[in-house]
């Protein structure tokens, strides 16, 4: 059932609580609720299970063709339900109310009917899913995902090529090095094979660096 088939007071948005469930976790829900009328709307929150949610604000005022949001949050659970199936309910009730009202006058005898205000009622079931989709990504590195272990993994073979790069460096000094000594002892073709030597060793760096 819609917010509108419910009434004309608030428009409720979404008209199921989807909660992605894990155990041991808080997880929270927001409603987003809509004046549709030119007057003062009171609302109130209620639960069929007022122990295993917290709702805030539970009740209040929405101004008109304006917008409130309500949390509510359900407290982390131990054990998960057969079929990831919830029984449990939401009612959302809202009555207009005179314009000189204050959230905190909000009261639960304006929502009923001998109240002379004009009453809606709107119920919401609890849907659990599981955030399977997510995590299943996570773990087979699907495309357009990035599994956990990826970058560490992109981390440790950059490090791998920036050692054998600095190594291959070091290596290349020293044969440099030696082949100075050589060439200065034979007192010849010092300055062309030296160019060439350090030309090959910038080449050479530069393809390593870039990979």
């Amino acid at each position: 059932m819609s917010a509108a088939e419910a009434g004309e007071l608030l428009g409720i948005d979404p008209i199921e609580l989807r909660f992605p469930f894990e155990l041991n976790k808080q997880i929270s829900c927001t409603l987003q609720l809509t004046n549709k009328t030119d007057k003062q709307v009171a609302f109130k929150v209620k639960t069929t299970s007022p122990k295993k949610y917290c709702v805030r604000p539970n009740n209040g005022i929405v101004a008109p063709r304006s917008t409130a949001d309500v949390v509510v949050t359900m407290q982390a659970q131990r054990d998960a339900p057969p079929d990831m199936q919830c029984k449990d309910k939401f009612l959302v009730q809202s009555a207009i109310v005179a314009k000189e009202i204050m959230p905190k006058e909000v009261t639960g005898d304006m929502f009923t009917k001998d109240s002379g205000n004009v009453v809606d009622e709107v119920k919401l079931k609890v849907v659990y899913i599981t955030p399977s989709t997510q995590s299943e990504g996570f773990e087979d590195g699907s495309p357009g995902s990035l599994s956990y272990q990826e970058p560490f993994a992109l981390i440790s073979k950059l490090m791998e090529e920036k050692n054998s790069a600095v190594e291959l460096n070091n290596k290349l000094r020293q044969e440099l090095d030696l082949l100075r000594r050589d060439i200065s002892r034979q007192h010849g073709g010092f300055s062309l094979v030296l160019v060439l030597v350090v030309a090959i060793m910038g080449i050479l760096l530069g393809l390593l660096m870039k990979r």
